[in-house]
């Protein structure tokens, strides 16, 4: 009978844990490959503080703190909204660019004032995700610490009105440059189904980009390649 390996997704944002288990579970297969994901919150587990300067630095810095309180494997992503006109902002103080963390209203407020006066052709944006691995030291993990970072962004554009109620954070005021073939009109992220958002998206291609690191690490499957 093949062994379960628990991975735990290093997150509280429950929007974001949502879509992260929802990404990995079609990309494993539900029940197919031996890991279970159970989360942070799961677990009783703090949220880091995100001290870093950079995604890949905070999705690290979270992976690392997980795992090495749970003892386990642990998945964790830091993801922002990159606005070419301005200078790369919110970047990664998007979850908190109206002042208080997770407030997505206030944050969408703010940026479209900010963006009030900028052309359509001139609101070019950009999600990013890094997506982040660590697997702590352990008999069942020979070598030590590993760890990998892999990166997914989503080009597109932000419009001047929210449209949609899925999704969370930004996704109501961002039209990704990659629609749905059946789109009879531009989608928001907030106005296209799961499956269509995740299949385009940052986070769904950096953690496409991670999984055969995970299958291998954590399930020794060393003819999955990286």
């Amino acid at each position: 009978m093949e062994q379960t390996r628990r991975v735990v997704v290093a997150t509280h944002n429950q929007g974001k844990l949502v879509e992260m288990r929802r990404i990995l579970q079609s990309l494993l297969g539900r029940g197919q490959t031996g890991i279970e994901l159970v989360s942070a919150a799961d677990l009783n587990l703090p949220d880091p503080v995100e001290t870093g300067t950079t995604f890949e630095s905070n999705a690290l810095l979270k992976a690392n703190q997980t795992a090495e309180l749970s003892g386990l494997p642990a998945l964790a992503d830091d993801s922002g909204l990159v606005v070419d006109v301005m200078g790369a902002a919110p970047g990664i103080l998007s979850a908190r660019w109206c002042g208080r963390h997770g407030d997505d209203q206030a944050n969408i407020d703010l940026l479209l004032n900010q963006l009030s006066d900028i052309p359509d052709q001139d609101r070019t944006a950009r999600f990013v995700c890094a997506a982040a691995l660590v697997v702590p030291d352990g008999p069942e993990y020979p070598g030590g610490n590993r760890h990998t970072v892999r990166l997914g962004e989503m080009s597109g554009r932000i419009i001047r009105a929210p449209r949609g109620e899925d999704g969370f954070g930004y996704d109501p005021i961002f039209v990704p440059d990659d629609q749905p073939a059946s789109a009879d009109r531009p989608l928001t992220s907030a106005e296209m189904t799961p499956e269509q958002k995740n299949r385009i998206s940052h986070r769904g291609k950096a953690l496409s980009a991670i999984l055969p690191v995970l299958v291998e690490w954590v399930l020794g499957d060393t003819g999955v390649q990286a």
